[in-house]
């Protein structure tokens, strides 16, 4: 008889950094990725929002993949990228990588903590996050230890297992932002509109941003959050 058991083990997770840990830093973001990307070229996107003040840190999803078949030896080598999770254990993957960004957080903070130069010493904290990244801060946001001041929720939808009844007490002090692009293909403006709703009957104050283009994240909207 074949019976499913399950075994937790280390393995080491990578992430990227935008910025440096000093004492003038004020703002954390954290943004995670969407289905197939790698970090290091998702946070070049954040660029036009670097500054002193500000560490935005990509964290990578733990399962890489093979995004081309290779077939000759002649081919440039097959492109990687990463997903969050997939169907398959879907309960353990949850909780891997809600532990995952917990445990990130908590060793970002410990970096950060007694230099940031707000008057009260704290540093902020934003969650960003793009595409399958949406539900993958949704579920942290719900199930994890870590309380974000801002919560930008860019081109994705928000998970339907995730209670926003449950959810909203975690987001009271929270600016949450949907962000969608006009021309989106894959997350058209319409749902956004619907997810915004969902929020506003939750008791969950959110707002719905779009810009002119597609499935991406925008300059001039980053800029325009980030200020």
């Amino acid at each position: 008889m074949i019976r499913e058991h399950h075994l937790a083990v280390r393995r080491t997770a990578r992430y990227f950094t935008l910025g440096t840990a000093s004492p003038d830093v004020r703002e954390l973001w954290i943004a995670c990725h969407g289905y197939g990307q790698l970090a290091a070229p998702f946070l070049s996107s954040f660029a036009p929002i670097a500054a002193p003040s500000r560490l935005v840190v990509a964290p990578e999803a733990l399962s890489r993949f093979y995004l081309d078949r290779t077939l000759r030896t002649s081919e440039p080598p097959p492109r990687v990228g990463a997903t969050w999770m997939t169907r398959e254990d879907r309960d353990s993957e949850i909780a891997d990588q809600v532990s995952y960004l917990d445990d990130l957080h908590d060793a970002l903070q410990e970096q950060l903590e007694g230099q940031a130069a707000s008057t009260d010493g704290r540093v902020r904290l934003r969650v960003v996050g793009f595409s399958q990244g949406v539900a993958t801060v949704s579920r942290w946001m719900a199930y994890g230890r870590t309380r974000a001041d801002a919560l930008i929720l860019w081109a994705g939808s928000f998970p339907p297992d995730v209670d926003l009844a449950a959810l909203a007490p975690r987001l009271h002090r929270s600016a949450v932002t949907f962000v969608v692009g006009a021309r989106d293909e894959l997350a058209p403006w319409a749902n956004a509109d619907v997810q915004l709703q969902r929020f506003t009957e939750a008791g969950i104050a959110a707002r719905l941003v779009t810009f002119e283009g597609g499935h991406r994240l925008d300059d001039a909207t980053l800029v325009s959050l980030s200020e």
